[in-house]
């Protein structure tokens, strides 16, 4: 029987291990690619101490421990060779019929994590405690946005386990909340108040200048429909007859690209019903519709209701101006300052009205075009505490009339004579 081997300390090697003549440590293996690697260590075990001036690294047993598990598992040796970058990058190749907006969000993650140093690591060198670091880093030091942040991690993080399914990683270092690492300094779009849409909409119908995009405006706030929604709305959307909305495409802008795409959801695919005042509005944008002497064609579609000084179908971006410039104009004048208004504040404010009138959840729902009724319950209905004061009082309103009705039975009850017969 041959003798087993032993180091200096006259301690059983294992099968792959052996004592360097400087009294190192060395580990030989096979990875799971056939290639013989070995890992080195001044330790054999965590007890051993430390040469002096040398540097520590795991003792040779605990990371043998992780390799052995890692060949047991079949889990591929190095992360495979990838970079953070270079899997973000397989995994964006794969996702394929994105929207536009989609694949312009992918290409500001690429170009961040080109520039970025955490772009060239190596991803199973990459920990849980490095991913959060370099999240907060992104807010605290290159001062990007929580909404920014909460985008970068929603493509790392799929990235990652891609790599966890394809068992190049054990774990994937972006699985956490993220609330919970970085602050969330995002603003809540609110609800403008009932008196606060008044006053706005009583002024740009008034104005001079803004009151051509009076009926704009009020469609806007009265029908809740995405700002991309509007503008992609065509004659043939726009049935005066039946007195309906259709929305089923929507008119974006993604850089200099313009173009037609589908709805948000698939949910928001619907056909809204015009109320009167709604109607009426519809009524003269298409009387004084005045296109250019070639109708504009983009992606097939033709017959916009809103073009600019060029000729061109008026996009999101034209609106928000229009917004900006006329709340601007009227906090000018008037002393009682109007909140910011956009596009955005009229769907919310719209939701948030049809919420307080008592509107059915799911009719809501459909109305928004929300693909989960929860966003439409959570998200978009800003009820506060005057909200909550004033339902409150209309109960204690009808407690009290439905009291006195009983009241007013129970007199009539008493005045009433029985009278017998026989």
């Amino acid at each position: 029987m041959s003798e087993k081997r032993r180091d200096r300390k006259n301690r059983i090697l294992r099968t792959g291990e052996s004592q360097e003549a400087d009294g190192r440590y060395k580990f030989r293996y096979v990875d799971a690619n056939g290639k013989r690697k070995s890992v080195y260590s001044w330790r054999l075990v965590a007890t051993d101490p430390i040469p002096s001036g040398k540097r520590d690294n795991p003792p040779l047993r605990e990371q043998e421990k992780v390799i052995n598990r890692d060949l047991d598992d079949m889990i591929m040796p190095d992360g495979g060779g990838y970079t953070v970058l270079q899997l973000t990058k397989k995994y964006i190749a794969q996702k394929t019929g994105v929207k536009h907006t989609t694949r312009a969000g992918y290409g500001t993650v690429i170009n961040l994590l080109t520039k970025d140093p955490f772009g060239a690591r190596r991803i199973d060198k990459v920990r849980l405690s490095d991913a959060k670091e370099w999240l907060i880093r992104l807010q605290q030091v290159d001062g990007k946005s929580y909404s920014a942040i909460h985008s970068i991690r929603g493509v790392l993080r799929p990235a990652f386990q891609m790599a966890v399914d394809d068992d190049i990683l054990r774990k994937n270092p972006f699985e956490f909340m993220l609330a919970t690492v970085v602050v969330n300094d995002s603003v809540t779009r609110e609800a403008i108040t009932r008196k606060e849409e008044r006053a706005f909409l009583d002024f740009v119908k008034n104005d001079k200048h803004y009151s051509k995009y009076y009926d704009g405006m009020y469609i806007l706030f009265k029908t809740g429909m995405r700002i991309s929604e509007f503008v992609g709305l065509t004659i043939k959307d726009v049935d005066l007859e039946n007195r309906t909305i259709n929305i089923d495409h929507q008119l974006q802008r993604t850089g200099t690209l313009i173009y037609i795409d589908s709805t948000k959801t698939y949910a928001g695919r619907r056909v809204i019903p015009m109320q009167d005042d709604v109607y009426e509005c519809f009524k003269r944008i298409l009387a004084n519709r005045k296109p250019p002497k070639v109708e504009p064609n983009i992606d097939g579609y033709s017959g916009f209701l809103w073009f600019d000084k060029d000729g061109k179908p008026m996009l999101a971006l034209h609106w928000e101006k229009y917004f900006q410039h006329a709340v601007e104009k009227y906090n000018r004048i008037y002393k009682t300052q109007l909140p910011k208004i956009t596009p955005y504040v009229c769907r919310h404010t719209y939701c948030s009205n049809m919420a307080k009138s008592g509107m059915n959840p799911k009719v809501l729902q459909y109305l928004m075009g929300h693909s989960d009724i929860s966003v439409t319950l959570n998200t978009y209905t800003h009820l506060k505490l005057d909200d909550a004061r004033e339902e409150m009082e209309n109960m204690a309103k009808q407690q009290a009339k439905a009291d006195e009705e009983l009241r007013q039975m129970g007199k009539k009850s008493d005045g009433m004579r029985i009278v017998k017969f026989g």
